[in-house]
């Protein structure tokens, strides 16, 4: 009987440390396929590459790098190398960081589960808090057990999983809802040698709010913080207002156009 084909990926890199773990330790659980870029590609969130080719590039055993951004190895690993046999699941991480409450929007690590995600993948997310003396080790570890469990108990299509770890020895696990987490919406300017000014977006510390329940308060009490995402973006408490709203485009405009054409 053939082992259940896992395909894994990150925005960290083809080389990062925890793409390396989270394959090793899926490889316990079964036959991991490796496709990542081929350089840092973190916050690029669910951007695909339309304007110019894709180049890949075996490195090692079922291990490819890929010139674009997670989303393009994700189609490119599961549309074009395993076309003949899809993955049963997709894994990308361990990044090296968190990805908390409104990171989801940017991480190209959950982007890339998203994708999986669209394409009937069941897919997980994994991050890693970096603080000085941590390991991969709890964060490899869920992978494959959180792995062994999906293949028995699969995702509802359309959702997936987000998970981050604390960078202590955790507690535990929790389940439980996206928190709210901004960074300072600063625009940093500087001057390069030549007097031409640059610009970092961003450069502020992210702040969150730590409400119980959320995937902020759980790693901040270094627990597993486990959150089911889904892909319907709806505000469904919202339908009713915006109907009364849309209403009002049905009434007369508040001016009018003159279309003639000038003889």
């Amino acid at each position: 009987m053939s082992r259940p084909r896992i395909i894994v990926t990150n925005d960290d890199g083809i080389f990062s440390e925890g793409i390396e773990r989270l394959a090793a330790s899926l490889a316990t659980v079964g036959d991991v396929f490796t496709v990542a870029p081929d350089q840092e590609r973190s916050a690029a969130g669910h951007s695909l590459t339309l304007h110019h080719p894709l180049r890949a590039k075996l490195i090692g055993p079922q291990r490819w790098s890929v010139d674009g951004t997670p989303t393009d190895c994700v189609n490119w690993g599961v549309l074009h190398l395993l076309k003949d046999e899809r993955p049963k699941l997709l894994f990308s991480g361990i990044n090296l960081g968190l990805n908390l409450g409104d990171d989801v929007t940017y991480s190209g690590t959950v982007s890339a589960a998203f994708e999986g995600t669209l394409i009937g993948i069941p897919s997980v997310a994994v991050s890693q808090e970096i603080e000085t003396g941590f390991t991969f080790d709890a964060a490899a570890d869920i992978a494959a057990r959180l792995a062994r469990l999906l293949l028995v108990h699969p995702l509802k299509p359309g959702t997936l999983i987000n998970v981050n770890v604390p960078a202590g020895s955790p507690r535990g696990v929790r389940v439980v809802r996206q928190g709210r987490r901004r960074y300072g919406e600063a625009v940093i300017e500087k001057t390069d040698p030549r007097g031409r000014p640059y610009y970092w977006i961003g450069a502020t510390p992210p702040e969150g709010m730590l409400e119980q329940g959320t995937d902020l308060s759980a790693v901040d009490e270094n627990y597993i913080s486990v959150t089911p995402l889904h892909l319907d973006l709806t505000h469904y408490d919202s339908l009713s207002l915006v109907e009364a709203i849309a209403a009002r485009l049905d009434e007369a405009p508040a001016f009018e156009t003159d279309v003639s054409k000038p003889r």
